[in-house]
């Protein structure tokens, strides 16, 4: 028995955005935000929902569900497999747009409902806390730390520092972020899940109720963002490897002329230490470079618009022509 892994878009759809997701989405929210008693949403209407049959055409790096709750809060639930520059902008964005699209032509402000942008990273996002998982983000007063209003809150969870075993599982939220982060590496389902939503959600995307034309989509979207995740480091460790070449070379040459002039023991020692830095960065530079070509190329190869590569990679539609151009020019295997 194998599953779909929920964070790629096809399943994470398929469990939260059709039609029959509301229970289960329900559930899932509860539990993730931690809404108990009178809190606990006890209805939500799914936004636009997903039409299961086919995944064609979803080339971004992110999946996204809007629901509505019963007292009329927005509910953006995103995932997020890559961490593309612009990535925490565009969050804040879609959710203030979220917001102020509530309101027609002369209608009052005090119609416009809370909106909540959550969003599951399969990245680490904030290196300063490494032991905090959830993160959550309102508007407050600076020196009073006195919250403005709940209008507009981001709520991010980084799913790489979760760390629990299946033994260790405490309670539901614990029991859906472990479904979150392995359900595509198990083989069975864990006596850990007892919950029935997160059962049914497995069912759901169990690979022997999928046809070959199902499988064989995902099994391209999951190479396809292996590809993208794997690209900028076999570049970075390129390009490294080639500054320190460059380095070692100026350093020596930049340190015997400096030595003939200025003292031999002397010179030599410091031009090495001089050209061997100035050699690693060119370097760096070079391999960063390198990696938002290949990136660039992987997904101009998986069918992705020249708008959409440029906006991945943080540079313009006519550098990725170019490098696709450049790539498509090069000798095989070179």
């Amino acid at each position: 028995m194998r599953f779909l892994d929920v964070r790629t878009d096809f399943a994470f759809k398929k469990v939260f955005g059709s039609q029959r997701s509301k229970p289960v989405l329900r559930g899932f929210l509860n539990a993730i935000l931690e809404y108990e008693g009178e809190h606990e949403i006890q209805e939500l209407e799914i936004v636009d929902p997903y039409q299961i049959p086919m995944v064609q055409g979803m080339k971004d790096t992110f999946v996204d569900v809007k629901a509505v709750l019963a007292n009329g809060t927005q509910v953006i639930i995103e995932m997020q497999v890559l961490n593309v520059e612009g990535f925490e902008q565009r969050i804040l964005y879609n959710a203030a747009k979220q917001y102020s699209s509530q309101l027609g032509p002369g209608e009052h402000y005090r119609l416009l409902n809370p909106v909540i942008a959550l969003t599951f990273t399969d990245f680490v996002l904030f290196d300063d806390a490494p032991k905090q998982m959830t993160s959550r983000y309102r508007l407050m007063e600076k020196s009073r730390l006195a919250e403005y209003g709940d209008d507009i809150e981001l709520v991010f969870v980084e799913l790489p520092k979760f760390q629990k075993e299946e033994k260790d599982l405490a309670d539901i939220r614990d029991q859906w972020l472990y479904f979150m982060k392995n359900a595509g590496s198990l083989e069975m389902i864990p006596e850990g899940l007892p919950d029935p939503l997160i059962r049914k959600a497995l069912e759901w995307i169990n690979e022997a109720a999928m046809t070959p034309e199902e499988l064989e989509a995902q099994h391209k979207r999951r190479d396809f963002i292996y590809i993208l995740r794997n690209a900028p480091i076999k570049a970075h460790k390129d390009g490294l490897r080639k500054g320190l070449e460059q380095g070692i070379a100026q350093g020596l040459a930049q340190g015997i002329a400096q030595g003939i002039e200025k003292g031999l023991e002397k010179g030599l020692e410091k031009g090495m230490e001089k050209g061997i830095a100035q050699g690693i960065e060119k370097g760096i530079e070079q391999g960063r470079l390198a990696a938002y070509q290949a990136m660039a190329c992987a997904a101009h190869h998986q069918g992705m618009e020249t708008a959409q590569i440029a906006q991945l990679v943080g540079c313009s539609e006519a550098e990725v022509r170019q490098w696709i151009s450049a790539a498509a020019q090069r000798p095989t295997g070179s």
